[in-house]
């Protein structure tokens, strides 16, 4: 891959629940895990660095408590990163860290060059306003205004993602939950960003449903050639998307490479039992 396809890209981003002290600030080599046995502060995300390359799914994959949703959270700005930076291709041609744009640039950027995908509706979705209105949302948030030309892309994404168009007034809240996850996938979908972010998008689902989300997801991504970024505990999943993957544990990043050669030939202790476990 050459380095002038390169859509995203993180630098040494560290996220500290906590003030942190003198011995942690310095040394997280002597934490207990990812917490400071000295003042308890919570090293979540610890120097983690990575580029996402035009038309690539990247894999992020780690227990719960590693770090992979805190990265994913602070690449869409719902938290605040402590230390590090990050550029975007599509922001001033990746040459300014989005970490220290205002408040009002860092929504524009979430509503025109980002698409996000949380783990629960809830979080992604008004879940008591129509599939419509919440792409409708989206839409107006990245600058919209034509009621006409809004109803025409809210129908091709609802039919791009299998929602039948006579429920599109209907209120997610009385969806399954693998529609709710695809109408979630709609509205992110639907300022056609570079960039989408997927964050355990299959737990909870059953082993059916999450099939067919799964087999959406790489359909887009073949379709409109979107960069993914997907985080899992699942390295089935991981498997079955991803074309290169990142093994985090207690916030760092213990082994990272080509998905194939992490799953035939993992280095890392942990790799090897996460690997040996969907044997």
């Amino acid at each position: 891959m050459s380095t002038n396809d390169i859509v995203m890209s993180i630098r040494d981003v560290s996220k500290r629940f906590g003030e942190g002290c003198e011995v942690c600030r310095e040394d997280t080599s002597t934490l207990n895990g990812n917490i400071c046995p000295n003042c308890g502060t919570v090293h979540a995300v610890r120097d983690i660095s990575f580029d996402l390359h035009e038309g690539e799914i990247l894999g992020i994959v780690g227990e719960s408590g590693s770090g992979k949703s805190t990265l994913m959270k602070m690449m869409y700005f719902d938290q605040e990163n402590t230390s590090g930076d990050y550029y975007l291709r599509s922001y001033e041609e990746g040459a300014e860290n989005v970490f220290d744009v205002s408040s009002q640039k860092k929504r524009e950027i979430r509503n025109e060059q980002l698409g996000m995908v949380y783990q629960n509706p809830l979080h992604g979705l008004k879940i008591n306003f129509s599939s419509m209105t919440n792409i409708a949302e989206k839409l107006i948030a990245g600058g919209s205004r034509n009621v006409g030309e809004m109803t025409a892309r809210g129908d091709m994404f609802l039919e791009k993602v299998n929602i039948p168009l006579s429920r599109k007034f209907e209120a997610p809240k009385n969806f399954s939950g693998g529609m709710q996850q695809r109408v979630q996938i709609a509205k992110a979908l639907s300022n056609y960003p570079p960039i989408l972010l997927l964050d355990e998008v299959t737990t909870g689902l059953d082993l059916s449903v999450q099939a067919d989300v799964l087999e959406l997801i790489k359909e887009i991504q073949r379709e409109m050639g979107v960069s993914m970024i997907v985080v899992s505990h699942d390295l089935a999943i991981i498997r079955m998307l991803c074309d290169r993957t990142m093994v985090l544990l207690n916030g760092e990043v213990i082994e990272s490479g080509i998905t194939d050669q992490i799953l035939e030939d993992p280095q890392h202790e942990y790799t090897q039992q996460l690997v040996y476990s969907i044997l």
